[in-house]
């Protein structure tokens, strides 16, 4: 399937822990530029993630909120899709399966949810999340799930559970996607890809090797077809983009992103290592870059980061979520010298 082009919104300010500044701001204005100019370039999604604390550059810096920020863009464009996280610890499910649905409406039917069960428990005591052991956190994702499609699909709901228990509610209107806007979901422990294959349409991975990309999407295949529910609409991953002329500025600019400091911007690793139940082992480099960018290694010139791009596409990733700095620049050169290569390339060119 053809390779989809979406990119994280640069909702706290950059993606890398150990530079100071990377000149683009955490405002709404910068985000709106940003995902118009997308728009234009050919990119296909963007990723709006929900931390309440800014997670990148340190707890005291400024972040903005994902959901008023997706109801904004989605007033302000008109084709690209707007793919907004949703943990369940945080939210009230009818609530928030009313507001989705408003937001798509907004849209006209271009809003997604990213489901996140969340693993920063600092930030959770600060804005009241509900953050228990890890595999309650899944139980409490599924019957959120549950309660968010009941109330989409049906003209009247009722649901008793651990969590939740609802009678007889109505959300009108319904959203435009039918039966349910996408939910992508990301996870790597047993529990958290039990509930992926139930309840989500698409799977989403932190940044990986092409071999590891390859086993995990043949993995979640396997486990959905055992399910017996049709394939996944699509795998997505996460990926941290360095495209430069010649092999001398890739490696300046990886040397320089990766100068690990011992900054604010390190108050999640902790949690991210301890609460989460991850497949690989995350070395304090890797976290340098937000969501294991660097893995993949789309780093190079344009011409090798196009022939890795056709590599994972034939490995059964069709989405990049790709992160860049700064990113209007950046997102640009992509657009102007990486996907038309793909493109020649994908046609035998």
């Amino acid at each position: 399937m053809k390779m989809k082009y979406g990119f994280w919104l640069p909702i706290f300010g950059g993606w890398l822990r150990n530079v100071e500044e990377e000149h683009m701001p955490p405002t709404f204005d910068y985000a709106k530029k940003v995902v118009q100019a997308a728009e234009k370039w050919g990119y296909d999604t963007t990723l709006i993630a929900e931390l309440y604390l800014n997670d990148i550059k340190g707890p005291e810096r400024d972040s903005l909120e994902a959901w008023s920020t997706a109801a904004g863009l989605a007033a302000v464009t008109e084709n690209i899709e707007i793919m907004t996280a949703i943990r369940p610890g945080f939210h009230n499910p009818a609530v928030a399966a009313k507001m989705a649905a408003n937001i798509d409406q907004i849209s006209n039917g271009r809003f997604t949810l990213n489901v996140v069960s969340a693993w920063w428990a600092e930030e959770a005591r600060q804005y009241g999340g509900a953050f228990t052991e890890h595999d309650e956190r899944y139980d409490r994702t599924e019957e959120f799930l549950q309660v968010m499609k009941g109330l989409w699909t049906e003209d009247t709901f009722s649901f008793k559970g651990k969590f939740y228990d609802l009678e007889g509610t109505r959300l009108e209107p319904k959203p435009v996607q039918r039966p349910n806007p996408i939910l992508y979901a990301g996870g790597e422990s047993p529990r958290g890809k039990e509930t992926i294959v139930d309840h989500c349409d698409a799977y989403v991975m932190h940044g990986g090797t092409l071999e590891e990309i390859e086993l995990k999407i043949d993995d979640m295949k396997k486990r959905r077809a055992k399910a017996g529910k049709a394939g996944f609409q699509s795998f997505g991953m996460a990926a941290y983009i360095v495209c430069r002329d010649t092999e001398e500025e890739v490696q300046a600019e990886l040397a320089r992103i990766t100068d690990v400091k011992e900054l604010s911007a390190y108050a999640g690793y902790d949690d991210f290592i301890s609460k989460s139940q991850l497949e690989q082992q995350v070395e304090l480099m890797d976290y340098s870059v937000s969501n294991r960018g660097l893995r993949p290694n789309l780093i190079g010139t344009p011409e090798q980061i196009a022939e890795r791009i056709i590599e994972f596409e034939k490995a059964g990733l069709n989405l990049l979520l790709l992160q860049f700095s700064p990113q209007l620049e950046e997102m640009e050169r992509f657009s102007q010298q990486v996907m038309p290569l793909v493109e020649a390339k994908r046609n035998g060119k």
